[in-house]
């Protein structure tokens, strides 16, 4: 309840300090819009030359001869089109491979996905990409999703199928996906009480899992828990959401970045790093904020900031990044080709930067799509998203008093429409709860779709 309270007075501060008049600027650059400007486009990116030859790598004694290019691919989020057959979209196979294609020619030797990305698709259309490679000059890495049906027989299945779908008899790092949500106790029926955590130690033992880890989404207690069994059973590496914004401002469970990185650093287990732009929030900022970075690096993308500072720690094995697009590919490997690492005074600037960030009261969603697909039928992650780009932009008036009200309430609502067809939009959710249960970011997903659904009636009605 308390934490409702201050964030509703985040809101108001907000739109008190910073108005909607300056705010709107970024609307006549970036709009409102369609769903595919809601996501880091490339407007944001950099220009110039992409480096060959130039990819930063990092190595670790644990890891024996792995030399890992600091830049991984995520592929959570690749390219999508219609299914020409009808139904949900399909992965566009075609452009992935080009994407791959341009990654490896730039360095880039990481690839990470799970049997639950892009819907079930993303295992498959990357092992089709990468079987055009030799094997040994890429590693593979994806994850145990048992999270819906954790018996043994289930749990040992989605690991074959994922051999299978990636056309390889061994992956380089597997994880125990998405510790969090259910806390020990969870971890313990997922893992432990079924055997599979024993049956994955045999596989890393036979060579089949090279690496073994887990990706983490939880509670500090949780955390300290799989520290406490890493002399047990020797995690080989963990999966972390690292980024500037998280560093030092601990998420709802009360654990920062920082300390997760100073225990792993301690016990000398390398880490891979997730949503380092916190789902692309951190390469779309309000403008007062983007002209904060431009004026400290004028030929720098806003997304290289973030990029960077997770990979000037050196215990960061690699950074996962989902490039949907080639000028994301192209401006990420100008940030890691080489890597220069920022400064102190640089980080500090930046913890600074995340302080004035966390005072825009936006919706942690990272487009991760764990959330998916709705049984009603709403599009998510494009509702929250939406949400999100107009609270930066300014356009989420308080009341029809507010200045610049009408122009604020057209490019939300016009946006909306857009970016959200009306039977995906936030007033078809009847609190079922199901996505609740899927969000790592712990966000209260039908408390703020009925937020938003009453916010969008109450600006049809004119009534702000």
């Amino acid at each position: 309840m308390e934490q409702n309270k201050n964030k509703d007075m985040n809101r108001r501060n907000f739109l008190k300090k910073f108005g909607l008049g300056g705010a709107l600027s970024v609307a006549a650059l970036y709009g409102c819009g369609g769903a595919e400007q809601v996501k880091y486009s490339p407007e944001g990116t950099e220009s110039g030359e992409v480096p060959k030859g130039k990819m930063t790598y990092r190595s670790f004694p644990s890891l024996g001869n792995d030399k890992i290019s600091i830049l991984g691919y995520g592929c959570m989020r690749w390219p999508t089109m219609p299914n020409p057959e009808g139904g949900r979209d399909v992965i566009n196979q075609e452009t992935v491979n080009r994407l791959v294609d341009y990654a490896i020619e730039h360095g880039v030797n990481f690839f990470d996905t799970a049997p639950v990305y892009v819907q079930g698709q993303s295992e498959k259309a990357t092992g089709i990409a990468l079987s055009r490679y030799p094997r040994e000059s890429y590693y593979l890495s994806t994850k145990l999703s048992n999270m819906s049906n954790h018996s043994f027989e289930a749990s040992i299945g989605m690991y074959k199928r994922s051999l299978e779908n990636l056309q390889t008899d061994y992956i380089d790092f597997y994880l125990m996906h998405n510790l969090g949500r259910g806390g020990i106790e969870t971890f313990e029926k997922r893992f432990i009480e079924n055997g599979v955590l024993d049956y994955l130690l045999k596989e890393r033992e036979k060579g089949r899992i090279r690496r073994l880890g887990w990706s983490f989404h939880g509670s500090k207690e949780l955390f300290d828990h799989m520290m406490s069994l890493h002399d047990k059973y020797h995690w080989d590496f963990v999966l972390l959401q690292i980024n500037y914004l998280d560093w030092k401002i601990p998420k709802g469970s009360s654990i920062t970045a920082e300390y997760m990185y100073q225990e792993l650093d301690k016990r000398e287990i390398p880490i891979m790093v997730m949503e380092p732009l916190l789902g692309g929030r951190l390469a779309k900022l309000p403008d007062h904020i983007v002209g904060r970075l431009k004026q400290r690096e004028p030929e720098k993308s806003v997304a290289s900031w973030a990029f960077r500072f997770v990979g000037s720690h050196p215990r960061i094995m690699t950074v996962l990044s989902g490039m949907t697009y080639m000028e994301h590919l192209q401006d990420n490997v100008r940030s890691f080709a080489p890597l220069v690492p920022l400064t102190e005074d640089e980080k500090s600037f930046l913890y600074d930067t995340a302080k004035l960030i966390n005072e825009y009261p936006t919706i942690p969603c990272n487009d991760c799509k764990y959330c998916m697909p709705c049984p009603y039928g709403i599009d998510i992650p494009a509702v929250l998203l939406h949400y999100n780009k107009c609270v930066n932009e300014g356009n989420v008036p308080e009341s029809s008093q507010s200045e610049n009200y009408r122009k604020a309430r057209r490019a939300f609502l016009v946006g909306y429409d857009r970016a959200v067809p009306k039977v995906r939009q936030a007033d078809h959710c009847i609190r079922c709860g199901e996505c609740v249960t899927h969000c790592p970011q712990d966000i209260k997903i039908p408390n703020e779709l009925g937020r938003i659904a009453q916010f969008v009636e109450k600006l049809k009605q004119n009534t702000l």
